[in-house]
Protein backbone atom coordinates (compact mmCIF):
# COMPACT_ATOMS: atom_id res chain seq x y z
CA UNK A 1 0.00 0.00 0.00
CA UNK A 2 1.33 3.44 -1.11
CA UNK A 3 0.76 5.79 1.70
CA UNK A 4 0.06 9.70 -0.06
CA UNK A 5 -0.42 12.93 1.93
CA UNK A 6 0.96 16.95 1.18
CA UNK A 7 4.32 16.01 -0.49
CA UNK A 8 4.99 16.15 -3.58
CA UNK A 9 6.07 12.77 -5.40
CA UNK A 10 8.34 13.71 -7.49
CA UNK A 11 10.55 16.50 -5.27
CA UNK A 12 13.52 15.87 -3.04
CA UNK A 13 13.54 16.40 0.59
CA UNK A 14 16.09 19.33 0.00
CA UNK A 15 14.16 20.73 -2.84
CA UNK A 16 10.80 20.76 -1.17
CA UNK A 17 12.50 22.57 1.66
CA UNK A 18 13.59 25.30 -0.57
CA UNK A 19 9.82 25.02 -1.99
CA UNK A 20 8.42 25.78 0.85
CA UNK A 21 10.86 28.31 2.72
CA UNK A 22 11.27 30.54 -0.15
CA UNK A 23 8.30 32.22 0.11
CA UNK A 24 8.28 32.51 3.66
CA UNK A 25 12.07 34.26 3.30
CA UNK A 26 10.94 36.48 0.53
CA UNK A 27 7.84 37.47 2.39
CA UNK A 28 6.28 39.28 5.14
CA UNK A 29 4.11 36.08 7.71
CA UNK A 30 0.91 36.47 5.96
CA UNK A 31 -2.02 39.24 7.14
CA UNK A 32 -5.37 38.97 7.94
CA UNK A 33 -8.18 40.95 6.45
CA UNK A 34 -8.30 43.28 3.49
CA UNK A 35 -10.85 42.76 0.36
CA UNK A 36 -9.47 41.13 -2.88
CA UNK A 37 -11.60 43.34 -5.82
CA UNK A 38 -10.99 41.22 -9.25
CA UNK A 39 -12.44 41.27 -12.38
CA UNK A 40 -15.10 38.63 -13.68
CA UNK A 41 -15.30 38.44 -17.90
CA UNK A 42 -17.87 37.24 -19.11
CA UNK A 43 -20.27 37.52 -16.12
CA UNK A 44 -21.27 33.31 -15.03
CA UNK A 45 -24.37 32.13 -16.48
CA UNK A 46 -24.46 30.32 -12.83
CA UNK A 47 -22.52 29.66 -10.08
CA UNK A 48 -23.16 25.97 -9.50
CA UNK A 49 -19.79 24.43 -10.12
CA UNK A 50 -21.22 20.39 -10.06
CA UNK A 51 -23.69 21.77 -12.91
CA UNK A 52 -22.14 24.92 -14.41
CA UNK A 53 -18.20 24.47 -16.21
CA UNK A 54 -17.88 27.54 -17.95
CA UNK A 55 -14.36 28.98 -17.27
CA UNK A 56 -15.87 32.10 -15.59
CA UNK A 57 -18.19 29.64 -13.09
CA UNK A 58 -15.01 27.54 -12.47
CA UNK A 59 -12.70 30.74 -11.45
CA UNK A 60 -15.85 32.28 -9.18
CA UNK A 61 -16.73 28.94 -7.82
CA UNK A 62 -13.92 27.14 -7.01
CA UNK A 63 -13.44 29.24 -4.40
CA UNK A 64 -16.95 27.92 -3.13
CA UNK A 65 -16.91 24.45 -3.30
CA UNK A 66 -14.04 21.89 -3.35
CA UNK A 67 -12.71 19.00 -4.39
CA UNK A 68 -10.93 15.98 -2.61
CA UNK A 69 -7.47 17.30 -3.75
CA UNK A 70 -5.29 19.92 -4.75
CA UNK A 71 -2.39 19.39 -7.09
CA UNK A 72 0.56 21.72 -7.62
CA UNK A 73 2.19 22.72 -10.83
CA UNK A 74 3.80 19.61 -11.65
CA UNK A 75 0.20 18.13 -10.69
CA UNK A 76 1.24 16.05 -7.82
CA UNK A 77 -1.76 15.38 -5.44
CA UNK A 78 -2.08 18.01 -2.79
CA UNK A 79 -4.99 17.81 0.44
CA UNK A 80 -7.94 19.49 0.35
CA UNK A 81 -10.95 17.94 1.65
CA UNK A 82 -9.30 14.39 2.35
CA UNK A 83 -6.54 14.28 4.17
CA UNK A 84 -4.00 11.83 3.20
CA UNK A 85 -4.81 8.53 0.82
CA UNK A 86 -3.15 5.42 -0.10
CA UNK A 87 -3.37 3.61 -3.42
CA UNK A 88 -3.02 0.11 -3.35
CA UNK A 89 -0.18 -1.82 -5.22
CA UNK A 90 -2.02 -3.15 -7.55
CA UNK A 91 -3.33 0.01 -8.53
CA UNK A 92 -7.20 -0.73 -7.94
CA UNK A 93 -7.99 0.41 -4.43
CA UNK A 94 -7.88 4.36 -3.64
CA UNK A 95 -8.65 5.14 0.02
CA UNK A 96 -9.38 8.95 1.10
CA UNK A 97 -9.54 9.81 4.82
CA UNK A 98 -11.61 13.20 5.51
CA UNK A 99 -10.68 16.07 6.96
CA UNK A 100 -12.30 16.01 10.60
CA UNK A 101 -14.75 18.55 11.35
CA UNK A 102 -15.45 19.96 8.13
CA UNK A 103 -18.76 21.72 7.67
CA UNK A 104 -21.02 23.00 4.58
CA UNK A 105 -21.52 26.74 4.97
CA UNK A 106 -25.46 25.87 6.03
CA UNK A 107 -23.22 24.53 9.29
CA UNK A 108 -24.60 20.82 8.54
CA UNK A 109 -21.40 18.37 8.19
CA UNK A 110 -19.05 17.23 5.98
CA UNK A 111 -18.81 13.27 5.55
CA UNK A 112 -18.09 10.23 3.40
CA UNK A 113 -22.21 10.17 2.47
CA UNK A 114 -21.28 13.13 1.02
CA UNK A 115 -18.42 12.56 -1.24
CA UNK A 116 -20.77 8.87 -2.35
CA UNK A 117 -23.84 11.23 -3.54
CA UNK A 118 -21.11 13.66 -5.18
CA UNK A 119 -19.65 11.10 -7.49
CA UNK A 120 -23.40 10.18 -8.28
CA UNK A 121 -24.73 13.63 -8.99
CA UNK A 122 -21.71 14.05 -11.20
CA UNK A 123 -21.58 10.85 -13.19
CA UNK A 124 -25.04 12.50 -14.11
CA UNK A 125 -24.18 15.91 -14.81
CA UNK A 126 -20.80 16.13 -16.27
CA UNK A 127 -19.54 13.97 -19.29
CA UNK A 128 -15.86 14.50 -18.28
CA UNK A 129 -16.24 13.71 -14.73
CA UNK A 130 -18.40 10.84 -15.98
CA UNK A 131 -15.45 9.66 -18.54
CA UNK A 132 -13.22 9.34 -15.75
CA UNK A 133 -15.30 7.77 -13.25
CA UNK A 134 -16.58 4.66 -15.57
CA UNK A 135 -13.32 2.90 -14.35
CA UNK A 136 -14.72 2.87 -11.28
CA UNK A 137 -16.55 -0.50 -10.35
CA UNK A 138 -17.52 0.29 -6.88
CA UNK A 139 -17.42 3.00 -4.08
CA UNK A 140 -17.63 2.57 -0.67
CA UNK A 141 -17.72 4.92 2.78
CA UNK A 142 -16.78 1.95 5.70
CA UNK A 143 -17.08 4.99 7.95
CA UNK A 144 -18.00 8.85 8.01
CA UNK A 145 -14.47 9.65 7.33
CA UNK A 146 -13.33 7.21 4.82
CA UNK A 147 -13.89 6.80 1.30
CA UNK A 148 -12.29 3.58 -1.13
CA UNK A 149 -12.76 4.15 -4.80
CA UNK A 150 -11.85 0.65 -6.11
CA UNK A 151 -11.44 0.04 -9.87
CA UNK A 152 -12.00 -2.55 -12.14
CA UNK A 153 -8.57 -2.25 -13.65
CA UNK A 154 -5.77 0.05 -13.41
CA UNK A 155 -6.00 3.68 -14.50
CA UNK A 156 -3.02 5.68 -13.99
CA UNK A 157 -4.40 9.28 -14.84
CA UNK A 158 -7.39 8.64 -11.63
CA UNK A 159 -5.55 10.26 -8.68
CA UNK A 160 -5.71 13.37 -10.74
CA UNK A 161 -9.55 13.40 -11.14
CA UNK A 162 -10.19 14.87 -7.56
CA UNK A 163 -9.61 18.69 -7.80
CA UNK A 164 -12.77 20.46 -7.42
CA UNK A 165 -13.45 21.30 -11.13
CA UNK A 166 -13.72 17.96 -12.10
CA UNK A 167 -15.56 16.28 -8.94
CA UNK A 168 -16.79 19.03 -6.80
CA UNK A 169 -18.42 17.50 -3.28
CA UNK A 170 -22.45 18.53 -3.73
CA UNK A 171 -24.25 18.58 -0.25
CA UNK A 172 -26.20 15.65 0.19
CA UNK A 173 -29.03 16.99 2.23
CA UNK A 174 -29.86 19.62 -0.10
CA UNK A 175 -30.01 18.17 -3.41
CA UNK A 176 -30.84 14.44 -2.84
CA UNK A 177 -34.44 13.52 -4.28
CA UNK A 178 -34.65 16.91 -6.07
CA UNK A 179 -34.53 18.50 -9.45
CA UNK A 180 -30.48 19.26 -9.93
CA UNK A 181 -31.23 21.62 -12.19
CA UNK A 182 -33.90 23.54 -10.92
CA UNK A 183 -33.16 23.23 -7.28
CA UNK A 184 -33.74 26.66 -5.78
CA UNK A 185 -30.03 26.18 -3.60
CA UNK A 186 -28.52 26.91 -7.64
CA UNK A 187 -29.05 30.47 -6.65
CA UNK A 188 -26.92 30.44 -3.62
CA UNK A 189 -24.84 27.99 -3.44
CA UNK A 190 -23.45 25.95 -0.77
CA UNK A 191 -20.08 24.71 -0.65
CA UNK A 192 -17.15 23.85 1.94
CA UNK A 193 -14.47 26.57 0.72
CA UNK A 194 -12.68 29.10 1.61
CA UNK A 195 -15.65 31.82 0.89
CA UNK A 196 -19.50 31.95 0.89
CA UNK A 197 -21.67 33.07 -1.63
CA UNK A 198 -23.17 36.18 -0.11
CA UNK A 199 -24.58 38.13 -2.99
CA UNK A 200 -25.02 38.38 -6.88
CA UNK A 201 -26.19 41.53 -8.30
CA UNK A 202 -26.38 40.67 -11.72
CA UNK A 203 -24.27 43.02 -14.34
CA UNK A 204 -22.02 44.67 -11.48
CA UNK A 205 -20.63 41.97 -9.12
CA UNK A 206 -20.86 39.10 -6.81
CA UNK A 207 -19.66 38.90 -3.30
CA UNK A 208 -17.60 36.22 -1.63
CA UNK A 209 -17.54 36.45 2.07
CA UNK A 210 -14.93 34.84 4.18
CA UNK A 211 -16.03 31.55 5.96
CA UNK A 212 -15.70 32.24 9.54
CA UNK A 213 -15.78 28.11 9.93
CA UNK A 214 -13.34 27.26 7.63
CA UNK A 215 -11.80 24.02 9.04
CA UNK A 216 -7.78 25.06 8.03
CA UNK A 217 -6.82 26.89 11.24
CA UNK A 218 -6.11 31.14 10.37
CA UNK A 219 -7.42 30.94 6.87
CA UNK A 220 -8.94 32.33 4.77
CA UNK A 221 -6.92 35.68 4.90
CA UNK A 222 -9.02 38.39 2.95
CA UNK A 223 -12.21 39.71 4.59
CA UNK A 224 -14.28 39.55 0.97
CA UNK A 225 -13.84 38.98 -2.43
CA UNK A 226 -15.33 41.07 -4.79
CA UNK A 227 -16.28 39.71 -8.73
CA UNK A 228 -16.71 43.16 -10.59
CA UNK A 229 -18.59 42.27 -13.77
CA UNK A 230 -17.90 45.02 -16.35
CA UNK A 231 -18.50 44.06 -19.75
CA UNK A 232 -16.10 46.07 -22.22
CA UNK A 233 -12.49 45.54 -21.85
CA UNK A 234 -11.31 48.94 -21.64
CA UNK A 235 -13.51 49.85 -19.02
CA UNK A 236 -11.64 47.02 -17.12
CA UNK A 237 -8.40 48.14 -17.95
CA UNK A 238 -9.13 51.82 -16.93
CA UNK A 239 -10.45 50.22 -13.66
CA UNK A 240 -7.37 48.68 -12.72
CA UNK A 241 -5.18 51.58 -13.78
CA UNK A 242 -7.21 53.87 -11.30
CA UNK A 243 -7.25 50.91 -8.49
CA UNK A 244 -10.63 50.38 -8.58
CA UNK A 245 -9.61 46.47 -9.95
CA UNK A 246 -6.59 44.42 -8.02
CA UNK A 247 -6.94 41.60 -9.95
CA UNK A 248 -7.39 40.75 -13.47
CA UNK A 249 -7.65 36.82 -14.77
CA UNK A 250 -6.96 35.74 -17.72
CA UNK A 251 -8.86 37.19 -20.08
CA UNK A 252 -9.85 40.36 -18.76
CA UNK A 253 -8.09 42.68 -20.95
CA UNK A 254 -7.51 42.52 -24.45
CA UNK A 255 -4.45 41.08 -25.24
CA UNK A 256 -2.80 44.64 -26.82
CA UNK A 257 -3.14 46.09 -23.35
CA UNK A 258 -1.11 43.22 -21.41
CA UNK A 259 2.23 45.05 -21.73
CA UNK A 260 1.14 48.51 -20.88
CA UNK A 261 -0.94 47.26 -17.60
CA UNK A 262 1.49 44.31 -16.28
CA UNK A 263 4.42 47.09 -16.65
CA UNK A 264 2.84 49.42 -14.62
CA UNK A 265 4.44 50.79 -11.17
CA UNK A 266 3.34 48.27 -8.34
CA UNK A 267 2.15 45.81 -10.86
CA UNK A 268 3.09 42.21 -11.33
CA UNK A 269 1.97 39.26 -14.34
CA UNK A 270 2.64 35.14 -13.97
CA UNK A 271 1.27 32.80 -15.99
CA UNK A 272 1.54 30.59 -13.50
CA UNK A 273 -1.51 28.63 -12.33
CA UNK A 274 -2.73 26.78 -16.14
CA UNK A 275 -0.54 23.98 -15.38
CA UNK A 276 -3.94 21.44 -15.08
CA UNK A 277 -5.41 23.37 -17.84
CA UNK A 278 -3.42 23.18 -20.67
CA UNK A 279 -5.97 25.41 -22.21
CA UNK A 280 -7.12 24.21 -25.79
CA UNK A 281 -8.70 26.79 -28.36
CA UNK A 282 -10.46 24.87 -31.03
CA UNK A 283 -13.32 25.22 -33.64
CA UNK A 284 -16.03 22.60 -33.70
CA UNK A 285 -16.58 21.29 -36.93
CA UNK A 286 -20.37 19.49 -36.96
CA UNK A 287 -19.38 16.11 -38.36
CA UNK A 288 -23.22 15.12 -39.03
CA UNK A 289 -24.72 17.51 -41.79
CA UNK A 290 -23.67 19.81 -44.39
CA UNK A 291 -20.27 20.72 -46.11
CA UNK A 292 -18.58 20.18 -42.42
CA UNK A 293 -19.41 16.38 -42.43
CA UNK A 294 -16.96 15.79 -45.29
CA UNK A 295 -13.68 15.39 -44.08
CA UNK A 296 -12.08 17.32 -47.45
CA UNK A 297 -14.07 20.27 -45.92
CA UNK A 298 -12.35 20.18 -43.02
CA UNK A 299 -8.97 19.79 -43.72
CA UNK A 300 -9.60 22.78 -45.85
CA UNK A 301 -10.23 25.07 -43.33
CA UNK A 302 -7.52 23.92 -41.75
CA UNK A 303 -5.40 24.88 -44.79
CA UNK A 304 -7.56 28.18 -44.99
CA UNK A 305 -6.68 29.43 -41.33
CA UNK A 306 -4.12 31.71 -40.93
CA UNK A 307 -3.28 30.47 -37.33
CA UNK A 308 0.26 32.31 -37.17
CA UNK A 309 -1.57 35.95 -38.16
CA UNK A 310 -3.80 34.94 -35.08
CA UNK A 311 -1.08 33.94 -32.70
CA UNK A 312 1.01 37.07 -33.15
CA UNK A 313 -1.21 40.07 -34.07
CA UNK A 314 -4.55 39.13 -32.06
CA UNK A 315 -2.69 37.30 -29.39
CA UNK A 316 0.25 39.38 -29.24
CA UNK A 317 2.82 36.63 -29.12
CA UNK A 318 1.16 34.50 -26.55
CA UNK A 319 0.29 30.63 -26.67
CA UNK A 320 1.60 28.50 -29.61
CA UNK A 321 -0.15 27.75 -32.80
CA UNK A 322 -0.97 23.65 -32.08
CA UNK A 323 0.53 21.01 -34.83
CA UNK A 324 -2.95 18.36 -33.78
CA UNK A 325 -5.25 17.24 -31.27
CA UNK A 326 -2.66 17.17 -27.82
CA UNK A 327 -1.48 20.06 -26.56
CA UNK A 328 2.22 20.34 -26.58
CA UNK A 329 2.74 20.72 -22.97
CA UNK A 330 1.55 17.16 -22.61
CA UNK A 331 4.23 14.14 -22.14
CA UNK A 332 1.91 12.05 -24.76
CA UNK A 333 2.14 14.86 -27.31
CA UNK A 334 3.54 13.43 -30.69
CA UNK A 335 6.50 15.95 -31.66
CA UNK A 336 6.68 14.39 -35.13
CA UNK A 337 3.11 15.72 -36.09
CA UNK A 338 3.48 18.16 -38.77
CA UNK A 339 1.18 21.37 -38.30
CA UNK A 340 -1.03 22.18 -41.01
CA UNK A 341 0.41 24.59 -42.74
CA UNK A 342 -1.50 28.24 -44.08
CA UNK A 343 -2.09 26.98 -47.73
CA UNK A 344 -5.35 28.39 -49.07
CA UNK A 345 -4.40 26.91 -52.61
CA UNK A 346 -4.79 23.52 -50.89
CA UNK A 347 -7.96 23.94 -49.15
CA UNK A 348 -9.30 25.49 -52.91
CA UNK A 349 -8.42 22.12 -54.36
CA UNK A 350 -10.28 20.15 -51.25
CA UNK A 351 -13.01 22.33 -52.08
CA UNK A 352 -13.17 21.73 -56.02
CA UNK A 353 -12.54 17.68 -55.07
CA UNK A 354 -15.61 17.12 -53.01
CA UNK A 355 -17.63 19.43 -55.19
CA UNK A 356 -18.16 22.00 -52.51
CA UNK A 357 -21.21 24.44 -53.89
CA UNK A 358 -20.95 27.29 -51.64
CA UNK A 359 -23.64 26.52 -49.49
CA UNK A 360 -23.31 28.77 -46.43
CA UNK A 361 -21.60 27.78 -43.58
CA UNK A 362 -23.05 29.55 -39.92
CA UNK A 363 -19.87 30.23 -37.77
CA UNK A 364 -20.26 31.01 -33.59
CA UNK A 365 -17.95 33.38 -32.21
CA UNK A 366 -17.11 32.49 -28.21
CA UNK A 367 -18.31 35.74 -26.62
CA UNK A 368 -15.51 36.47 -24.49
CA UNK A 369 -14.41 39.71 -25.52
CA UNK A 370 -12.68 41.41 -28.45
CA UNK A 371 -9.98 39.33 -28.99
CA UNK A 372 -12.16 36.35 -29.49
CA UNK A 373 -14.91 38.75 -31.51
CA UNK A 374 -11.59 39.77 -34.08
CA UNK A 375 -10.34 35.92 -34.08
CA UNK A 376 -14.04 35.18 -35.45
CA UNK A 377 -13.68 38.05 -38.01
CA UNK A 378 -10.16 36.99 -38.93
CA UNK A 379 -11.21 33.47 -39.52
CA UNK A 380 -14.13 34.34 -41.51
CA UNK A 381 -11.92 36.08 -43.63
CA UNK A 382 -9.72 33.35 -44.30
CA UNK A 383 -12.72 31.10 -45.44
CA UNK A 384 -14.08 33.39 -47.01
CA UNK A 385 -10.48 34.07 -49.12
CA UNK A 386 -10.76 30.33 -50.63
CA UNK A 387 -14.50 30.45 -51.27
CA UNK A 388 -16.61 29.13 -48.34
CA UNK A 389 -19.62 31.08 -47.44
CA UNK A 390 -19.86 32.11 -43.91
CA UNK A 391 -22.90 33.76 -41.81
CA UNK A 392 -21.89 35.07 -38.62
CA UNK A 393 -24.29 34.50 -35.80
CA UNK A 394 -23.34 36.08 -32.30
CA UNK A 395 -24.88 35.57 -29.17
CA UNK A 396 -24.51 36.04 -25.24
CA UNK A 397 -22.80 33.15 -23.36
CA UNK A 398 -26.44 31.43 -22.46
CA UNK A 399 -26.74 31.46 -26.36
CA UNK A 400 -23.24 30.15 -27.05
CA UNK A 401 -24.39 26.99 -24.68
CA UNK A 402 -27.28 26.20 -25.60
CA UNK A 403 -26.65 26.06 -29.39
CA UNK A 404 -23.52 24.07 -28.49
CA UNK A 405 -25.69 21.90 -26.63
CA UNK A 406 -28.26 21.89 -28.76
CA UNK A 407 -25.43 20.96 -32.04
CA UNK A 408 -27.35 24.06 -33.74
CA UNK A 409 -23.88 25.22 -35.51
CA UNK A 410 -21.91 24.81 -38.48
CA UNK A 411 -18.21 26.53 -37.27
CA UNK A 412 -18.14 26.99 -33.62
CA UNK A 413 -15.32 28.75 -31.47
CA UNK A 414 -14.88 27.39 -28.26
CA UNK A 415 -11.97 26.91 -25.71
CA UNK A 416 -11.61 23.62 -23.69
CA UNK A 417 -8.88 22.13 -20.70
CA UNK A 418 -7.06 19.47 -21.96
CA UNK A 419 -5.87 18.99 -18.14
CA UNK A 420 -3.03 16.71 -16.96
CA UNK A 421 -3.59 13.41 -19.16
CA UNK A 422 -4.97 12.76 -22.06
CA UNK A 423 -8.04 10.20 -20.60
CA UNK A 424 -8.63 13.00 -18.20
CA UNK A 425 -9.50 15.98 -20.66
CA UNK A 426 -9.21 14.90 -24.27
CA UNK A 427 -10.78 11.28 -24.83
CA UNK A 428 -13.76 13.54 -23.98
CA UNK A 429 -13.98 15.70 -27.63
CA UNK A 430 -13.36 12.30 -29.20
CA UNK A 431 -14.57 9.15 -28.19
CA UNK A 432 -18.74 8.23 -29.71
CA UNK A 433 -19.92 7.06 -26.40
CA UNK A 434 -20.02 10.93 -25.36
CA UNK A 435 -21.85 11.78 -28.01
CA UNK A 436 -25.12 13.15 -26.03
CA UNK A 437 -27.29 16.22 -26.59
CA UNK A 438 -27.54 18.57 -23.59
CA UNK A 439 -23.78 19.50 -22.91
CA UNK A 440 -21.53 21.63 -24.45
CA UNK A 441 -18.06 20.04 -23.25
CA UNK A 442 -18.09 16.14 -24.86
CA UNK A 443 -17.93 15.26 -28.47
CA UNK A 444 -20.29 17.95 -29.67
CA UNK A 445 -18.94 17.60 -33.26
CA UNK A 446 -20.22 14.06 -33.47
CA UNK A 447 -17.23 12.30 -34.79
CA UNK A 448 -17.25 8.32 -34.31
CA UNK A 449 -14.42 6.74 -34.96
CA UNK A 450 -14.08 2.76 -34.03
CA UNK A 451 -10.10 2.39 -34.20
CA UNK A 452 -10.11 6.01 -32.13
CA UNK A 453 -12.89 4.43 -29.46
CA UNK A 454 -10.66 1.60 -28.87
CA UNK A 455 -7.21 3.02 -28.40
CA UNK A 456 -8.75 6.04 -26.22
CA UNK A 457 -9.91 3.01 -24.03
CA UNK A 458 -7.13 1.08 -24.20
CA UNK A 459 -4.56 4.06 -23.20
CA UNK A 460 -6.53 5.52 -20.35
CA UNK A 461 -5.59 1.64 -18.79
CA UNK A 462 -2.38 0.83 -20.11
CA UNK A 463 0.60 1.36 -17.47
CA UNK A 464 3.62 0.77 -19.65
CA UNK A 465 4.50 3.89 -21.01
CA UNK A 466 5.83 2.80 -24.26
CA UNK A 467 2.82 0.84 -25.36
CA UNK A 468 1.05 3.77 -24.01
CA UNK A 469 2.38 6.72 -26.35
CA UNK A 470 2.59 4.51 -29.06
CA UNK A 471 -0.89 4.12 -28.97
CA UNK A 472 -1.44 8.13 -28.43
CA UNK A 473 0.68 8.47 -31.57
CA UNK A 474 -1.82 6.26 -33.27
CA UNK A 475 -4.33 8.53 -32.23
CA UNK A 476 -2.92 11.59 -33.30
CA UNK A 477 -2.32 10.17 -36.56
CA UNK A 478 -5.62 9.43 -37.04
CA UNK A 479 -7.40 12.42 -35.61
CA UNK A 480 -4.62 14.66 -37.91
CA UNK A 481 -6.38 13.32 -41.15
CA UNK A 482 -9.53 12.98 -40.10
CA UNK A 483 -9.95 16.58 -38.34
CA UNK A 484 -13.50 16.28 -36.57
CA UNK A 485 -12.71 19.91 -35.26
CA UNK A 486 -9.91 22.46 -36.21
CA UNK A 487 -7.31 23.00 -33.45
CA UNK A 488 -6.55 26.81 -33.42
CA UNK A 489 -4.29 27.90 -30.08
CA UNK A 490 -2.13 26.60 -27.48
CA UNK A 491 -3.72 29.59 -24.86
CA UNK A 492 -1.14 31.57 -22.86
CA UNK A 493 -3.36 33.06 -20.15
CA UNK A 494 -1.40 35.47 -18.19
CA UNK A 495 -2.70 37.29 -14.63
CA UNK A 496 -2.28 40.71 -13.66
CA UNK A 497 -1.84 41.53 -10.40
CA UNK A 498 -1.11 44.40 -7.39
CA UNK A 499 2.17 43.61 -6.13
CA UNK A 500 1.24 43.78 -2.55
CA UNK A 501 -1.53 40.87 -3.08
CA UNK A 502 0.82 37.58 -1.93
CA UNK A 503 0.49 33.85 -2.50
CA UNK A 504 -2.53 34.37 -5.04
CA UNK A 505 -1.69 31.30 -6.64
CA UNK A 506 -0.46 28.31 -5.33
CA UNK A 507 -1.73 25.11 -7.14
CA UNK A 508 -1.94 23.79 -10.89
CA UNK A 509 -5.59 25.38 -11.31
CA UNK A 510 -4.65 29.00 -10.25
CA UNK A 511 -7.08 31.13 -9.35
CA UNK A 512 -9.68 28.65 -9.44
CA UNK A 513 -8.92 27.62 -5.77
CA UNK A 514 -6.15 30.20 -5.14
CA UNK A 515 -8.10 32.32 -2.62
CA UNK A 516 -7.66 30.39 0.06
CA UNK A 517 -3.84 31.21 0.57
CA UNK A 518 -4.04 34.96 -0.73
CA UNK A 519 -3.10 37.34 1.39
CA UNK A 520 -3.02 41.46 0.76
CA UNK A 521 0.12 43.12 2.54
CA UNK A 522 -1.25 46.46 4.03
Amino acid sequence: MTLLSSVPGRLSVATLLVTLTAPVLAQETPQSGGVANVAIQPEPPGLMLPLVQNAPTQRVAGNIFEGLLRYDADLDPMPQLAESWEISDDGLTYTFHLHPDVTWHDSEPFSAEDVLFSVDFMRETNPRTRAALDHVADVTAPDDATVVFTLDQPFPAFIQAFEVGTLPMVPKHIYEGTDYYNNPANRHPIGTGPFEFAKWDRGSVIELDKNPDYYEDGKPYLDKIYWHVIPDAASRAAAYENGTLDIMPAGSVENFDIPRLSEMEGSCMTEAGNEYFNPFAMLWLNNREGPTADKRFRQAVMYALDRDFAKNVLWNGLGQVPSGPFTSSLAAHDDDLEPYPHDPDRAEELLDEMGYDGEPVRLLPLPYGETWTRWSEAVRQNLEDVGIHVETESTDVAGWNQKISDWDYDIAFTYLFQYGDPSLGIARTYVSDNIAKGSPWNNVEGYENPRVDELFEAAAVENDPDKRQAMYDELQQILHEDVPLAWIMELAQPTIYRCNVHDLITTGIGLNDGFKNAWIEQ
